[in-house]
């Protein structure tokens, strides 16, 4: 049995051996990579998945639908995994992972369904089944790298986690589109078309990252009891799954459409209630007394900036290669590359740099600070730059995010009791992934905002009738039908001024989370440093046992 006579770590707890280590390390590696595919690589298959199953309206709730899932779902998991151990969870979230993505590779494919109507409603369920799924991987992935390894070692495997999240946000469109290029086949007479690969191929690597989680990962990790909130999993998801909607909706309809306004006061209401549950019950989804500890708070803030600010700005980079300089869908996602190099690069030496000195602060600093410099630069692209411009300062934005893709999930598992790890890792993930859902669509209002503004000083006609969706649905159509996309130079030059607009939107909230930084406390990283004295042990116990009681002054 591979949980079995396993040796003892620091803290008691059983630790696994050199080779189970290595075996699990690589199976979670290939869920977590999957998982964050699972985020971009539809994109540049949709034109071809729109002329398939149709359904032109409602196509952007594809990515949104597993967005919204797999965070709502991230807290939840994230306190399972602490109940009945991460090899659980894992277990559980592969195999649902792999059942929503052979149903979203089916999609249409019967035709029309009961209950579940067309091929693309069909798709957009499942992809939500999917993102349940995917929830799983995301938070246990990080929290078991905080159970295998202690952190002198994990902050080296966490940079490579970032580096994985890096490459799959570059590399998923890359992906996505040459399946649908090239993936149409048939088998045994049956016709698969090539974007159904996208899904389809999740299924093997899934069954081996399954198979070797079974036989190889042992059962380690605190068990902390207990029971689920389910009142509170069900408040945090309405509160933000409305929260979701009102953004998606609210830059199209209106923001003061009655629906719209209905949406956020729904978002507002149970998500005070959903404090005041999780202030009263025994086994909180999201234990509010982690937020006492200022290290914790302070990374997890500076998090929440720094993904809403990336994600809400870089995003639209593919859009501006294809409507203003004129790069094809299938191959724009290669000029985001060296986005993917710097930010490998940077997590990789950063990690690297941690595990040796233990001083993870300037490496937080720095990055921010070199990520202001390369959004600044973004601002300065126009209708004439060329794709050579965009790569230099991609290149510098990615060496500028590389070390926050790990360094505060390290902080903020060291600075949290052992026994609530779990809950501290997917709190992390459920702030990064919120802020970066919220900064997409904050960021597509302020947008949409700017375009229209310059297009109504030129048609005073057009105020009002000009979004993203419409200029996106025009690329798509010419895609399918295998035309290139020219825009008039007007609206070139509109749209490149509206970038600009959201890359200085992106400076300025990257200064928030640089001042949000400085705030960040020098902690010592668990398994760091001199041994301890017994007594500082037992201190360190009582300190986890009931997070913020006295104990010994250094």
């Amino acid at each position: 049995m591979t949980d079995q006579a396993l040796p003892l770590g620091e803290t008691g707890q059983p630790q696994a051996t050199p080779e189970q280590k290595r075996a699990t390390f690589m199976a979670v590696m290939i869920v977590f990579l999957l998982s964050a595919l699972d985020q971009t690589i539809v994109s540049t298959a949709m034109p071809r998945i729109v002329a398939d199953l149709h359904g032109l309206e409602i196509y952007a709730w594809v990515t949104t639908t597993y967005l919204l899932t797999s965070t709502v779902m991230v807290p939840i998991w994230g306190k399972l995994g602490d109940m009945y151990g991460r090899k659980s969870v894992l277990i559980a979230g592969i195999g649902i992972f792999i059942l929503g993505s052979w149903l979203c590779g089916l999609a249409g494919e019967f035709g029309d369904l009961p209950v579940l109507g067309s091929g693309m409603t069909q798709l957009i369920v499942f992809r939500g089944l999917q993102g349940i799924g995917g929830g799983a991987l995301f938070t246990s992935a990080f929290a078991t790298i905080a159970d295998l390894f202690e952190p002198r070692e994990r902050a080296k495997y966490a940079g490579l986690f970032g580096a994985v999240f890096g490459l799959a946000s570059v590399v998923g469109p890359i992906i996505g589109g040459w399946f649908t290029d090239h993936g149409t086949t048939d088998i045994l007479g049956v016709h698969i078309a090539g974007w159904r690969w996208v899904f389809y191929i999740n299924l093997p690597t899934s069954l081996l990252a399954l198979f070797m989680i079974s036989r190889k990962m042992p059962d380690i990790g605190t068990r902390t009891g207990g029971t689920i909130d389910y009142v509170g999993g069900i408040l945090i998801v309405t509160s933000l799954g409305a929260l979701m909607l009102a953004l998606t909706h609210g830059p199209t309809d209106g923001w003061f459409d009655p629906a719209v306004d209905l949406l956020f006061a729904l978002a507002i209401v149970t998500g005070i209630a959903f404090l005041i549950v999780q202030s009263r019950v025994k086994d909180p989804v999201l234990p509010l007394g982690l937020f006492r500890n200022k290290a914790f708070t302070t990374s997890m803030i500076s998090s929440f900036i720094i993904s809403m600010a990336f994600m809400g700005t870089i995003i639209y980079v593919p859009l501006y290669l294809q409507l203003v300089i004129g790069i094809k869908a299938t191959n724009s996602g290669f000029s985001m590359l060296p986005l993917m190099g710097g930010l490998i690069l940077s997590a990789f030496l950063v990690g690297r740099l941690v595990t040796k000195t233990g001083k993870y602060k300037a490496f937080m600093l720095g990055g921010a600070v070199v990520q202001i410099i390369g959004l600044w630069l973004m601002t300065h692209l126009t209708e004439n730059s060329s794709a050579y411009d965009v790569i230099w300062r991609l290149f510098l934005v990615g060496l500028g995010l590389g070390p926050s893709q790990s360094l505060f999930t390290l902080v903020s598992q060291s600075a949290s009791p052992v026994q609530q790890v779990g809950v501290a890792t997917s709190t992390g993930m459920f702030l990064r992934q919120t802020g970066s859902v919220v900064g997409v669509a904050i960021f597509g209002a302020l947008m949409t905002s700017r375009l229209t503004e310059n297009l109504s000083q030129q048609f005073p006609e057009a105020a009002g009738n000009i979004n993203l969706g419409r200029l996106q649905a025009q690329y798509m159509t010419a895609e399918t039908a295998g035309a290139a996309v020219e825009m008039p130079p007007f609206l070139k030059v509109a749209f490149a001024d509206s970038m600009s607009f959201i890359f200085m939107g992106g400076v300025v909230i990257v200064v928030f989370a640089l001042i949000s930084i400085l705030f960040v406390p020098v902690i010592q990283l668990r398994g760091r440093g001199q041994p301890e004295k017994p007594i500082r042990k037992a201190e360190h116990a009582v300190e986890d046992a009931a997070p913020g009681a006295p104990v010994t002054p250094e």
